[in-house]
């Protein structure tokens, strides 16, 4: 018995070491792993071991990339009806120039922003899942951003700040409302990963109530009446120690929602304590993982360093575009007769929604016609959220980045936005938070994000603005006591 005893002791103790040994090894192995990753990323980018692709192929198939491409045309049309334009400043009441430019570079940037999204595409497959993912994400909100840029530049602080209510509220409702109809018309619901929805609440509700910390704060303060001339705004609180402080506190959330923002990327790149992909992760749907395996299997279309050109060319002509675009924006507006409000929540955001909103209903419509023809394609199991990154990105980095640039280029962009903005925006988060919060989709979920954004929409026509507001912005960057000398003509 004794024996026996040892015999099971020294067994025992055999199995112990043994799974040391194997602790041990797969820490070293994860060390390994850990050491290496710069090389594999090194190796991906160089493509070590397979193919490389050439620059014609590399051009070709940017050429045939998309259908969309034919807008390109458009582009030198814009430039000439631009230029054309330019000629005859002194009769601005002649309007019809300026709307066919308006027109011809809002056809122009559809070409573009389609242009981004394929080179993204085809740069994650150098980059690898995580840091693609934020490439794509960046140059998708690209349009957005310059679009942005432009008006500070302009000084068009009114309508910068309803065009970055409309984006978000565009990439929260409508562009993932048309891809849960479209994706979802033939399944009953679609797959979100778990793991990334339930980060993408949180940072979106931070981002959003963000906006309501100053515009609450406005609110409670006792404005008094409306000034119209230097005597009144003496009696009120809406005058330049009001802004002063407005942009102080501004540009400090500034700083904090892009520090928020920072550590979300580092999250999603590198979970703590898991050295896993997205989807590897435990909580990843299997469309995901299938997805995933057929990228690994997938060859890149276009070289790298032509895909870095022709990104760096698309902004280029993408700037000077929307440049053009926004110097037609007053001439078009007192031509339709249509509200600054309308015009920044609705009409700029979908510049950048034109080119894929088409698409999705063609495919949508495509789909439908080959099932009553009997071809019954199987569905697509992963609902498309990338949309909602979008916002959050745009929300949480290019809106404190513009406050900064503001900030550095003395325009007193600040993060008071028109309560009307604020609640809409908050109504947006509720409801895809609502959608989203068991990581599934279905098309009567996308049809009622779809229906919210056209009540917006529609409410938003007949909204003018909240005229306190626009006076502490002021009217061509001007301070409040100018802005009031001009008149009250200017705040309407």
């Amino acid at each position: 018995m004794a024996e026996s005893a040892s015999i099971a002791l020294r067994r025992f103790s055999r199995t112990r070491t043994g799974d040391e040994e194997q602790q041990n090894t797969s820490t070293v192995a994860s060390e390994m792993v850990l050491k290496q990753s710069p090389t594999n990323l090194v190796d991906r980018w160089l493509r070590k071991g397979k193919r490389r692709v050439g620059i014609s192929e590399s051009l070709k198939a940017v050429a045939f990339s998309s259908w969309l491409n034919i807008l390109i045309i458009f582009i030198p049309i814009a430039w000439v009806a631009h230029f054309y334009n330019e000629k005859d400043p002194e009769h601005p009441e002649e309007t019809f120039p300026y709307v066919l430019t308006f027109i011809m570079c809002f056809l122009a940037i559809i070409p573009l922003e389609k242009l981004f999204d394929y080179c993204g595409e085809q740069m994650a497959f150098y980059l690898g899942e995580d840091l693609g993912e934020l490439l794509v994400i960046t140059l998708n909100n690209t349009v957005e951003a310059t679009l942005a840029i432009i008006l500070l530049k302009k000084c068009e602080l009114r309508l910068l700040q309803s065009t970055i209510i409309g984006v978000v509220v565009l990439h929260l409702l409508l562009v993932p409302g048309v891809a849960f109809v479209t994706g979802g018309a033939r399944i009953v619901e679609q797959d979100l990963h778990p793991h990334i929805t339930q980060l993408n609440q949180s940072l979106l509700t931070i981002g959003v109530l963000t906006l309501l910390l100053p515009a609450s704060f406005f609110a409670a303060l006792d404005r008094g009446v409306i000034p119209v001339n230097a005597e009144q705004l003496a009696e009120s609180l809406v005058n330049d120690t009001t802004r002063r402080m407005l942009l102080q506190m501004s540009r400090g959330l500034a700083f904090i929602l892009l520090g928020v923002y920072v550590c979300s990327r580092i999250f999603l790149h590198n979970p703590p304590g898991e050295n896993v992909t997205l989807a590897d992760h435990k909580l990843a749907p299997e469309a995901l993982r299938d997805r995933a395996k057929e990228r690994e299997e997938q060859e890149p279309e276009v070289n790298q360093y032509v895909c870095i050109a022709i990104i760096a060319i698309t902004v280029g002509i993408m700037a000077a575009t929307a440049e053009w675009l926004v110097d037609s924006i007053e001439f078009v507006r007192e031509a339709g007769g249509i509200q600054e409000e309308f015009f920044g929540l609705v009409v700029l955001p979908l510049v950048s929604f034109s080119g894929d909103g088409f698409l999705a209903i063609l495919f949508f419509l495509r789909s439908w016609i080959q099932y009553f023809r009997g071809i019954h394609a199987p569905p697509g199991q992963l609902a498309n959220a990338r949309p909602i990154d979008l916002s959050i990105q745009f929300i949480l980095f290019w809106m404190p980045f513009i406050v900064l640039l503001g900030w550095w280029t003395d325009r007193p962009m600040s993060l008071l936005f028109d309560l009307f903005e604020v609640a809409l925006l908050i109504g947006a988060c509720f409801i895809v938070n609502y959608v989203t919060a068991d990581a599934k989709t279905n098309w009567a979920e996308g049809f009622a994000m779809l229906s919210f954004y056209f009540m917006i929409a529609l409410c938003t026509w007949f909204y003018s603005g909240q005229e306190q507001v626009h006076l502490l912005l002021g009217t061509a960057c001007k301070s409040v006591l100018e802005t009031v000398m001009l008149g009250p003509e200017t705040v309407e």
